[in-house]
């Protein structure tokens, strides 16, 4: 396994766990990796320190001169009020609406023409469906996350 820290084309920060470094580049390749905040796919690996522990000291019980561990917020943890904020957003809509996936134009749309009963929906779309959604004044609004099943 490697952490690697990485960051998106619009400067969100955050650290993923690989298999190998061949398993990142392929999951780069297929469009796999994905900014946590944003949902950008144009992330690159961001500059980072190496770990690197000596024998004696990942053997030798603690001493009392050693550096207190400082603990390290989870990785999934949000590193900003913005980032928290998106995470509240995003499990309020996953636990108050129904996520239809990429049927959420025509979901959208059968809502709007009375052909469904109306709920609360959330899911993807193609940009010239959404457009299109628009065009025809059935409201809609781009979410500031992606599914979790797309996130890191």
């Amino acid at each position: 396994m490697i952490q690697y820290s990485l960051k998106c084309a619009d400067g969100h920060q955050f650290d993923s766990w690989f298999q190998s470094a061949s398993a990142f580049d392929k999951l780069q390749a297929a469009g796999h990796v994905a900014c946590l905040v944003c949902g950008s796919e144009k992330v690159k690996k961001a500059l980072m320190a190496p770990r690197v522990t000596t024998s004696e000291l990942a053997t030798s019980p603690k001493s009392e001169t050693s550096a207190p561990e400082v603990e390290k917020p989870a990785l999934s943890a949000p590193s900003s009020e913005a980032e928290t904020a998106i995470a509240k957003l995003k499990e309020h809509v996953e636990k108050n609406s129904d996520y239809v996936g990429k049927d959420f134009a025509s979901e959208a749309r059968a809502m709007h023409d009375g052909d469904t009963p109306e709920r609360a929906i959330w899911g993807e779309a193609k940009l010239e469906d959404a457009k299109a959604l628009v065009d025809d004044g059935i409201p809609v609004a781009p979410l500031p996350f992606v599914p979790t099943r797309k996130s890191n």
